[in-house]
């Protein structure tokens, strides 16, 4: 069924953006549009998704797929965006793009599993160590609204609150170990890491919602970009597809939409993993909201809810019809969502901040994670080598985007590592 799952994924999402209908790439929506309007070829067009898309695939979505041994949204996505736009727009381009699609999810899952298996083989099996990566952001993630609030509003606010979140994490934790909490005679767990992260996301919100828009600056999107809502909604049965198929593999724990759930399904902590997507999805929905409204194209995954439904849905069939109920909803709702972004403005602002802040926290949780992992590979010279390539990266202009420095450099040391140890010039590490 994973496989089943995966290929079908691929082959949508190819031909979504084959015709112009929705792509991944947040960047790519306008480009998208300016061909859909004639003012860019479709080579052009299709050369732009690759120079955009590539680096992350192979910097970023697959170093995080090999970490956790789950497929990171981002290395499907972002191939099939490539594929689709790569290929002809016609009758013979649009069904060989969901070959090729088709083909391309298959490849990934397969690959992952051979990659899994090839790790037994190898001089210094450092699978196991690779999941050191993902580890301080289990227990950090909870820290980013407090500073999606001191970026947007002030310091002062970020930092009451984070003592606030802090604070309602250490009762959650002392509630869980005294036993208060019992329901008929059962007693209740909280989780404290969810605790202090909606405690957080409460505070943003209500900040978020006193900002109110400068007078006559306000704009009505949706009245404005009606056309282009509803060319969203007649292509809505294709976004309920991709979107019950994305919900379901979710749901098998063979996806995950951002780094952070990833690394919190590796750790099988799946309901902490569905709080941290409902938590991103909040932020991403300005930012799709905005850029499907003002283009016309839609995201394979939407507001990104559909990742949320997965995880807590109680089986794969569920999840399947949540994510089709789920992304119908939203595609409904386009235009009234993009009218109470008009009349509170400060809640539309919080999006770029709060994707800001979850991309610095996962920069420095991220580096501390591969750090840890490359050192349990080969102890001191872990260290040494992140440090330095961290620096050199920075001095080189970031080739390589910060957040996949650490993940990338672990690998690199596995290589590395197992190099030396084959030329018996190092010890395996007990």
């Amino acid at each position: 069924m994973e496989m089943t799952l995966i290929i079908l994924i691929g082959a949508v999402a190819a031909v979504l953006a084959n015709m112009n209908i929705a792509v991944f790439n947040d960047g790519l929506r306008p480009i998208v549009s300016e061909h859909v309007e004639g003012r860019m070829t479709r080579r052009d067009l299709a050369f732009t998704a690759f120079a955009m898309s590539f680096g992350l695939v192979i910097g970023f979505g697959i170093p995080f797929t090999l970490s956790a041994s789950i497929i990171l949204v981002h290395s499907i996505l972002l191939g099939t965006d490539i594929i689709g736009l790569l290929t002809p727009k016609n009758k013979w381009g649009t069904p060989l793009a969901a070959v090729i699609g088709g083909a391309y999810g298959a490849g990934l899952l397969i690959g992952l599993e051979g990659f899994v298996k090839l790790f037994d083989y190898l001089p210094l099996n450092f699978l196991e160590a690779m999941g050191a990566v993902g580890t301080p952001v289990v227990v950090t993630f909870m820290a980013f609204p407090a500073l999606a609030v001191a970026m947007q509003f002030s310091v002062k606010k970020g930092v009451i609150t984070f003592i606030v979140s802090a604070l309602i994490r250490q009762l959650a934790v002392w509630l869980n170990e005294s036993g208060i909490l019992t329901i008929s005679g059962t007693t209740v767990t909280l989780n404290q890491e969810g605790m202090a992260l909606i405690t957080g996301m409460i505070f943003l919100l209500v900040f978020a919602m006193k900002e109110k828009a400068e007078e006559g600056s306000s704009i009505d999107l949706a009245a404005v970009f009606s056309d282009k809502v509803a060319k969203i909604r007649k292509n809505v049965v294709f976004f309920m597809i991709i979107g019950g198929l994305i919900a379901a593999a979710t749901n098998l724990w063979i996806m995950a939409g951002d780094p952070i759930s990833l690394n919190l399904l590796a750790e099988g902590k799946a309901t902490d993993a569905g709080i941290a997507a409902a938590a991103r999805a909040l932020g991403f929905i300005p930012l799709v909201a905005s850029t499907a409204i003002a283009t016309g194209v839609y995201s394979p995954v939407g507001f990104t809810l559909i990742f949320v439904v997965g995880f807590f849905s109680p089986n794969v069939w569920v999840a399947l019809i949540g994510g089709v109920i789920i992304i119908f909803i939203e595609v409904m709702l386009l235009s009234s969502i993009a009218r109470f972004l008009d009349k509170y403005p400060g809640v539309r602002n919080s999006g770029e901040n709060i994707r800001s802040a979850m991309t610095k926290l996962l920069e420095v949780a991220l580096l501390i994670g591969g750090a840890n992992a490359a050192n349990a590979i080969a102890p001191g010279f872990g260290f040494f080598f992140i440090a330095g390539f961290y620096l050199l990266n920075e001095a080189a202009g970031r080739p390589i985007v910060r957040i996949a420095v650490g993940p990338v450099g672990a690998i690199a040391v596995g290589i590395i590592a197992n190099i030396l140890v084959a030329l018996g010039i190092m010890n395996i590490p007990q």
